[in-house]
């Protein structure tokens, strides 16, 4: 009887244990969200201060904090647990979490702020895409499928057949790193393009183009070698499923553009509550992420269309302006984050496992910055324009590369110096990238023009001739 009466009076206590876990859990992702957003203006501000792209400053503001330097951000997959992470220290030392609890503590804290990240990601291509033209990207359709075709094909072969041959390296393996060097960091290379003022230009768009579709030849790549990873032989129908829905999808994407404008801004027109514009806005974009990943496509491309869809309406202006405050709360979790997650100890040379994998890296880096500076000199038709700056804007790998070098590592198939030369790449690729990008496109000069002032008489004010651009601004 009182075994009973003492098991009747525990759910008592075990709600309020279950309480305070989700109080610490709370307070473990507010902690890692004030260190993500100092992390990235004070590095963002350093970066504009140097003349580099803020992005790049947010990536190694997220380095310092992450598992490279700091440990106030780790996450589980990176090999990290509670005992390697600050948060958790400091919240076992003043706010009562148990060692015990602290685990817990800690992998839900970090599927939290994966999340934000992953929707960081998904608001910043829906920007993208409100910024960019589907008429402009139409344009240069052609010339971005065989920028997006020669930056999957030259890399692949590259990597694959030199891992193979200096290295030794098994057919599978090589395969799947050669695979690793087609990505392009869309995320990456579009914020980049942004902040310079060079999104819509022509080079830009065919930047962003054929990111898109190399994305999508990407996903392609991963099934296929995924397939032969695990199964030791290719499943032609997923091959081919996954073809036909990444094309059905964009070129519905272009199709709805057209249907869905005006119905969009007449129901917008009919809502007066908060929100009326942004949030249905939201709703589409998501709904299209959700399409997208649903049929094993990445989820950006979903909320990429959307933006371009919404476009093509007569309130783009106002719902950019928006959306602005929603991406500066998100986006830079998504790149601290992958700041965060780059280990830098696999750069350690004393470290003789690491001595291999160097070596490797190197062969890489190269494969993969060639690879893709060469996809400039494929394009036809545009004599005046920068192919350096188009090879250059496909480099990044960023967080594509490390979804494969993820896969890879869950199946099994690659070794510890390979993975490590893997994760090299991707460090310095995402690094390099946005310095280079404001190298190769130099600050617009601005034209002096001889201001002229005129008299008038009835009023008897100077007026300021202005120059043409500024007059065709308005």
């Amino acid at each position: 009887m009182q075994l009973n009466l003492i098991t009747f009076s525990f759910p008592l206590f075990a709600t309020a244990t279950e309480t305070a876990d989700s109080s610490l859990v709370l307070a473990a992702v507010l902690l890692s969200i004030v260190v993500i957003y100092l992390a990235s203006k004070v590095g963002g501000e350093l970066s504009n201060r140097f003349g580099l792209p803020p992005v790049l400053g947010e990536l190694v503001g997220g380095v310092v904090v992450g598992i490279s330097v700091l440990h106030l951000l780790v996450f589980p997959e990176g090999g990290a647990d509670s005992s390697n992470s600050l948060i958790m220290t400091f919240l076992q030392s003043t706010a009562g979490l148990s060692p015990d609890a602290a685990d817990a503590v800690f992998t839900k804290q970090s599927e939290v702020i994966s999340v934000l990240s992953e929707l960081g990601v998904i608001i910043l291509l829906f920007e993208i895409g409100l910024e960019s033209n589907i008429k402009d990207l139409v344009a240069v359709g052609i010339q971005a499928s065989v920028v997006a075709v020669v930056g999957v094909v030259v890399p692949f072969t590259a990597g694959t057949v030199g891992l193979m041959t200096l290295f030794g390296i098994p057919a599978v393996p090589a395969i799947f790193a050669g695979a690793a060097l087609t990505a392009t960091s869309i995320g990456i290379t579009s914020k980049v393009l942004s902040e310079l003022g060079r999104l819509n230009s022509k080079e830009g768009q065919i930047i962003l183009g054929a990111a898109v579709i190399d994305d999508v030849l990407g996903i392609i790549v991963l099934a296929v070698v995924a397939s032969l990873a695990k199964e030791g032989s290719v499943d032609v129908g997923k091959v081919i499923y996954l073809i036909i829905s990444a094309s059905s999808f964009l070129l519905g994407a272009i199709v709805l553009g057209n249907l869905f404008s005006n119905t969009f801004v007449a129901i917008a027109s009919k809502l007066k509550t908060r929100g009326g514009l942004v949030i249905p806005a939201l709703v589409f974009a998501f709904v299209m992420a959700y399409f997208a990943a649903t049929i094993q496509l990445e989820a950006i491309l979903g909320s990429f269309a959307a933006g371009l869809v919404l476009d093509e309406t007569d309130e783009r202006v106002e719902l950019q302006k928006q959306v602005v405050p929603i991406a500066d709360m998100l986006v830079p979790i998504f790149f601290v984050t992958v700041g965060a997650k780059t280990d830098l100890g696999v750069l350690n040379p004393a470290i003789p496992s690491n001595r291999e994998g160097l070596v490797m890296a190197i062969f890489l880096i190269v494969v993969a910055i060639l690879g893709k500076v060469v996809t400039g000199l494929s394009v036809f038709g545009q004599p005046q324009i920068n192919r350096l700056a188009i090879g250059v804007g496909m480099i990044p790998r960023g967080e594509v590369g490390l979804v494969f070098l993820g896969i890879g590592s869950s199946i099994g198939i690659l070794s510890k110096p390979l993975e490590a030369a893997i994760i090299m790449m991707v460090i310095l690729t995402t690094f390099l990238a946005p310095p280079l990008l404001r190298f190769v496109f130099p600050e617009p000069s601005v034209a002096t023009v001889t201001e002229e002032l005129v008299l008038d008489d009835s009023s008897e004010k100077s007026l300021v001739m202005q120059p043409p651009d500024s007059q065709d601004d308005k």
